[in-house]
C-alpha cells in the first residue's frame, strides 16, 4: 500500500477556493476509484470530489466548513497502485500545476482590479483588504484610517464583506443619532447613485421594517438562490438593458423536426427538441455577427475567439443553472442534440462540473418551455445579450403568393433579446435577430 495525497481539484475558470459541505466518506472507509468522496461549494456551482484511484481512507484534513484553496490536500489515501518515482514525480507535477494556476489567478485578478482601483491591498497597519472590500471601501468613501478601526473576523484576522457592512450600518446610525433633525424615514431610502454596489442595496433595505402578519411564512433563500438573486441585481446595475423583439414563422422547421425526430431517437439514441436547434441558429448568427459575441472590461471590449453559448436550466428545487455548450459552432445538429440533452440531465441531478457552467459567452433561455408567449430576460454578465424563445403556437397568418396574399395556418413564435445598449446598438441587435429568424424560418440542418 502507498500514500497519495488528494487535492482539491481546479474548480473552473476564476475559482480559486472551495467550502467543504460533507463528507461522503470517513476514515477507514475503502473506496473505489472515481467514487464521490466529499461535496464541495464554490460561488458557481456544487460539485463531488471523486477518488483518484482505489484504496482506503486513512486521515480526512479539510473539516466541513473549511475553505481550502485549489491545489490544498484534503484528505489522504491509501492506495496498491504502486508509487514509483515517476509516478511521484508526475503527482507533483499536477498539483504544483494547479497551485501555478490558481496564484496566477488570483495575481492575475488582483492586477486588473488595482489598475480600476486606486487602493493599497494593505492599511497602514498591515491589514489584509480582498478586492470585494476595496470595492465597497472605494464605493463608499472609507478611509484607510477607518479600515483599520474595523474588527475582522475572517481568518488571521481579515476584514469580510460582513465586517464592512456593519462598520457602515454602525456609521450611518451614528450620523443619525448626531443629526436629531433628520426625519428616521432616512435610514430606509436607497440612493439613486449608479455607483452603488448589491452588497450596499443589500444592507440598506435590510434595515426597512418588515412587519410580518399572522398566517404568513417567512422563507430564508437558500445558498444557490442568494447566489442568483445578487447577480441578478449585479447585472441590471452594470448593464443598461435595451430588448427587441421579432416573430419567426417556423413552420418549415417544426414540419422537418416532426418527420425526423422518431428516426433520429432511434439512429442517434438522442431526443431532438427544439433547444439544440436554437443554439444551432444562435452559433450561426453569433458567427456572422462576431460583435454580439464580445464582454465589456471598463471601456474596452473584448471579442471572444469562441462561441460557448449557455442554456439556462430550471432545476427541480426551483432554482436556476447555465450550463454552457463550448465552441458549439463547431458541433453539427447531432453533437448540439447530445451535448443539450447530456448538459440538461446532468443539471437536474446535479452532476455538473464547475467547468462546464464557466465560459459562456453568449445565454439562450426558453421561455417556450412553459408555454409562455415571450420574456425580457436579465443579460447573464459578463456578456452582453441573451436571447429568449417564446412558444410555438399554431396562428393565422398572411402569406404571399404567386396569385395573392392569403391566409393559412401557420407555427409562429416570438424571439426577445436583450442587449447591453453601452456596447450594442438598435441596429447590430435588429440586424442580430433577423438572422436569427431567417436561419429558423428556412433552416436546414447540418446533421451528418
Amino acid at each position: 500500500m502507498a500514500r497519495m495525497n488528494i487535492v482539491l481539484p481546479a474548480m473552473g475558470e476564476g475559482v480559486i477556493e472551495a467550502t467543504i459541505n460533507k463528507w461522503l466518506v470517513k476514515t477507514g472507509d475503502v473506496v473505489k476509484e472515481d467514487d464521490p468522496l466529499v461535496e464541495v461549494a464554490t460561488d458557481k456551482v456544487d460539485s463531488e470530489v471523486p477518488a483518484p484511484a482505489s484504496g482506503v481512507i486513512v486521515e480526512i484534513k479539510a473539516a466541513e466548513g473549511s475553505v481550502p484553496a485549489v491545489g490544498d490536500i484534503i484528505a489522504i489515501l491509501d492506495t496498491e497502485i504502486e508509487t514509483t518515482p515517476e509516478v511521484v514525480k508526475k503527482i507533483d507535477e499536477e498539483v504544483e500545476m494547479t497551485r501555478e494556476t490558481v496564484k496566477s489567478d488570483r495575481e492575475e485578478r488582483q492586477e486588473e482590479y488595482m489598475v480600476s482601483r486606486e487602493m493599497k491591498s494593505r492599511t497602514r497597519s498591515g491589514k489584509f483588504l480582498s478586492p470585494l472590500v476595496r470595492n465597497i471601501a472605494a464605493q463608499e468613501g472609507i478611509s484607510y484610517p477607518e479600515l483599520d478601526t474595523i474588527t475582522g473576523t475572517g481568518m488571521d484576522g481579515r476584514i469580510t464583506r460582513d465586517d464592512i457592512l456593519r462598520f457602515l450600518e454602525s456609521r450611518k446610525k451614528e450620523t443619525i443619532e448626531e443629526d436629531p433633525k433628520q426625519p428616521e424615514t432616512a435610514v430606509t431610502q436607497i440612493p439613486e447613485s449608479p455607483r452603488q454596489s448589491p452588497e450596499a442595496v443589500k444592507t440598506e433595505s435590510s434595515e426597512i421594517p418588515n412587519i410580518v402578519p399572522p398566517k404568513e411564512e417567512i422563507i430564508e433563500m437558500d445558498r444557490v438562490r442568494k447566489l442568483i438573486a445578487d447577480h441578478m441585481v449585479m447585472s441590471v446595475r452594470t448593464s443598461p438593458h435595451a430588448v427587441s423583439f421579432i416573430d419567426a414563422d417556423v413552420t418549415k422547421m417544426i414540419r422537418w423536426r416532426s418527420s425526423i425526430k422518431d428516426r433520429f431517437l432511434a439512429d442517434e439514441g438522442q431526443k431532438l427538441t427544439l433547444t439544440p436547434i436554437f443554439v444551432d441558429a444562435a452559433a450561426r448568427a453569433l458567427h456572422d455577427f462576431p460583435m454580439v459575441n464580445i464582454s465589456v472590461d471598463g471601456y474596452n471590449i473584448i471579442r471572444k475567439k469562441n462561441i460557448n453559448i449557455g442554456i439556462a436550466t430550471a432545476l427541480p428545487d426551483g432554482n436556476l443553472i447555465v450550463p454552457v455548450i463550448k465552441n458549439a459552432n463547431e458541433k453539427n445538429l447531432t453533437g448540439l442534440a447530445k451535448a443539450v440533452n447530456d448538459l440538461s440531465e446532468r443539471a437536474r441531478s446535479n452532476k455538473l462540473k464547475p467547468d462546464e457552467i464557466t465560459g459562456g459567452t453568449f445565454t439562450i433561455t426558453n421561455f417556450g418551455t412553459f408555454n409562455n408567449l415571450s420574456g425580457v430576460p436579465i443579460i447573464n454578465q459578463p456578456q452582453v445579450a441573451i436571447l429568449g424563445t417564446g412558444a410555438v403556437r399554431k396562428m393565422p397568418a398572411v402569406i404571399e403568393a404567386p396569385d395573392g396574399d392569403m391566409i393559412a395556418i401557420r407555427h409562429i413564435m416570438i424571439l426577445s433579446l436583450s442587449f447591453d445598449h453601452r456596447v450594442i446598438d438598435g441596429a447590430l441587435a435588429g440586424k442580430f435577430l433577423s438572422r436569427i429568424k431567417e436561419i429558423l424560418e428556412d433552416y436546414t440542418p447540418d446533421i451528418a
